[in-house]
């Protein structure tokens, strides 16, 4: 009642309750809905209707729609084909029941962010890579023949006549002597032995057997050298016959045309220098230029005429 009173109150700025001595009061709206905000009962979440939560409606996931239609690959397709001999396209023909080359599980991509990473559960056990020597005790209770030698040594007293170590009853010979003084006998030996001879290591290079002789490694080289060389030249004629173009029969039409057209030609500049030979002296170096220019044509004129006048000429 009382929020309801003071928002009637600012909205048409009524006085004051009767019997009461204070002065009307005018409040604007703005200070009127933050003196109801002021009045109204806070709201701490708590409610008699929330005791028992509401229950949470679940929508149910529908059936997992599965083609019925075999999981073949596609006819004439691109897949499948980087790092294969394959042609363009597989599966063509669409016969294809399995895929021409299986998935790989990674390319040039890699292997995914943390493939590499260590698995704590995953490490080296204690004499995982290695085993504990048993004891002795241990090795003749459960290997015993690996005690047994591989090999037996011969024994030292073999070469005196027995096999193994004297008997008891075996007594050696005792008490021999020798009268031989060992040190005089020595320093007689010594006196009286020959002087060594000294062999002479001085060589005579110049009378060495390959002296002044080419080396056979530097023959061997020359002769593959060579051999190289040959092989190299026969690859470059074979080239320039390959190269070349090929010899044919000139055509009897052609021979006639080519035929009157210098003889054409050889009439012309024969005119012209029938023209220059009343002059006997040349005086200029124009007329001796034009002079040797004619009869250097007339020569080749004449040169050409006398190979086209065969029956025969091939050309390539």
């Amino acid at each position: 009642l009382k929020l309801a009173w003071l928002k009637a109150r600012a909205q048409h700025r009524i006085g004051p309750r009767s019997g009461s001595s204070v002065s009307p009061v005018f409040w604007p709206s703005a200070d009127a809905e933050a003196a109801a905000r002021m009045f109204q009962p806070a709201d701490h979440g708590e409610s008699i209707y929330q005791i028992i939560p509401p229950k949470v409606f679940q929508q149910p996931k529908p059936p997992l729609t599965k083609s019925k239609i075999p999981d073949y690959p596609p006819t004439a397709s691109t897949f499948h084909l980087p790092g294969t001999s394959l042609p363009a396209l597989s599966n063509v023909g669409g016969d294809a029941t399995q895929r021409p080359v299986p998935n790989k599980s990674h390319a040039s991509f890699g292997k995914p962010i943390g493939a590499h990473k260590n698995d704590p559960n995953n490490y080296m056990r204690k004499m995982a890579k290695s085993c504990s020597v048993p004891s002795l005790t241990e090795l003749k209770r459960t290997n015993p023949d690996a005690l047994r030698p591989t090999h037996v040594k011969e024994s030292k007293f073999a070469a005196m006549g027995g096999g193994g170590p004297p008997k008891r009853h075996e007594q050696p010979v005792m008490g021999l002597k020798s009268s031989k003084n060992f040190i005089v006998a020595n320093a007689v030996e010594v006196i009286l032995a020959a002087p060594k001879k000294t062999q002479e290591t001085k060589q005579h290079f110049l009378q060495k057997e390959g002296f002044g002789k080419v080396p056979k490694y530097l023959t061997h080289i020359k002769r593959d050298i060579d051999n190289e060389y040959d092989y190299i030249r026969q690859l470059q004629e074979q080239q320039y016959m390959d190269a070349a173009p090929p010899v044919q029969p000139m055509d009897e039409e052609e021979r006639l045309a080519l035929l009157e057209g210098l003889k054409a030609k050889w009439e012309k500049v024969n005119t012209e220098y029938q023209a220059q030979t009343h002059i006997t002296i040349l005086d200029t170096e124009g007329m001796v230029r034009r002079k040797e220019k004619c009869e250097a044509e007339l020569a080749q004129l004449e040169k050409d005429i006398e190979k086209l006048s065969k029956r025969s000429i091939h050309v390539d």
